[in-house]
């Protein structure tokens, strides 16, 4: 399943920058993934300095 960011997020933007796909845009407050464009990679995780975005 698609990763999803949490409430957690704190928009800094990592994320963005290394998803591959380009998934990952900056939304109201804090970054979201679309579901239809993720590959489930995780580079987002492994990013993510508060783990905002997590498997669905």
């Amino acid at each position: 399943m698609a990763y999803m960011i949490s409430d957690d997020c704190v928009a800094c933007g990592a994320c963005a920058g290394e998803c591959p796909v380009g998934a990952i845009s900056e939304g109201d407050g804090k970054y979201v993934i679309d579901a239809d464009a993720c590959v489930e990679c995780g580079a987002c995780a492994g990013v993510c300095p508060v783990g905002a975005p997590n498997a669905q």
